[in-house]
């Protein structure tokens, strides 16, 4: 099944928007109610990290699934599997000590920490609203006893973190909200605390067209953008294809300090139906 977004649209057209609108008119007031609160909100907050933490305040008040971006429970149960089989088939063992970059409400988080061996698993967000969350989630799973550790941060520099201490970076539906700078800065410190053969996946919005952003929460990028700004920071990078074979909107890259052996080539920028 290939990605359901359209990979040539640009959101930002007029001709788009109209043809939406025309296509989807009952989202319309929802969308308006989403321009004026995130106009107000990045005029308060005028750095993207202040200004996101604040749309994810606004988003977990009234649901911390839909923060994350799941409508239903149900939704949110089945992206959080989705995210942990695809881990476990691409190599994920439960001796490894995880970094999951945007750990949400633990929608997959519960999952790693799971599998995993006791402190292995490190969540991160800049929401202190969605950690609150994902506390709960953690004690409805009755995962206590996996002394998981939940940190809130303002950025992406990672530096309250040890050098070479984990085998997988996880960051899923983090780098589609952010700017180009903010994932130049994970990409330039991401490498310092990587062990040896660890590797970093992360997801993004893809387009084959102009680049692009909706709203300062959605932000759109090439292929050859990101896996070029991994390379000029040191790090190997190859587009995942089979993740986007799987449906999911968005697309997954890995990232590592040194090609996989067993890693099989991928095509930067596959023949995707559209």
């Amino acid at each position: 099944m290939a990605s359901r977004k359209n990979l040539l649209v640009d959101r930002t057209a007029l001709a788009h928007k109209a043809r939406y609108a025309l296509t989807h008119p009952q989202r319309i007031p929802g969308h308006l109610r989403r321009a004026g609160r995130d106009r107000w909100l990045a005029f308060k907050h005028r750095d993207h990290v202040s200004y996101y933490r604040a749309v994810m305040a606004s988003d977990t008040r009234r649901s911390p699934d839909a923060a994350v971006g799941s409508p239903t429970r149900e939704a949110w149960l089945q992206l959080g599997e989705l995210q942990f089989d695809y881990l476990r088939q691409h190599g994920l063992q439960p001796s490894m000590r995880m970094l999951d970059i945007g750990c949400g409400n633990l929608r997959a988080g519960w999952r790693f920490i799971q599998f995993l061996e006791p402190g292995n698993y490190y969540g991160i967000d800049i929401s202190p609203d969605v950690l609150i969350a994902a506390k709960r989630t953690l004690t409805e799973q009755r995962l206590q006893g996996k002394l998981p550790y939940l940190t809130l941060t303002h950025d992406l520099t990672l530096d309250f973190l040890p050098d070479t201490h984990f085998d997988v970076v996880h960051a899923h539906s983090v780098f589609s909200h952010s700017p180009l700078h903010i994932i130049e800065e994970c990409l330039a410190h991401v490498g310092r605390v990587l062990a040896p053969g660890g590797f970093f996946d992360f997801t993004f919005d893809r387009t084959l067209g102009t680049e692009h952003q909706v709203l300062r929460e959605d932000f759109y990028y090439r292929t050859e953008t990101l896996t070029e700004l991994a390379e000029r920071h040191g790090l190997c990078a190859r587009f995942m294809d089979d993740w986007e074979l799987l449906g999911h909107g968005q697309s997954k890259i890995r990232v590592s300090l040194e090609p996989s052996p067993a890693a099989k080539p991928s095509p930067a920028s596959p023949s995707v139906q559209v």
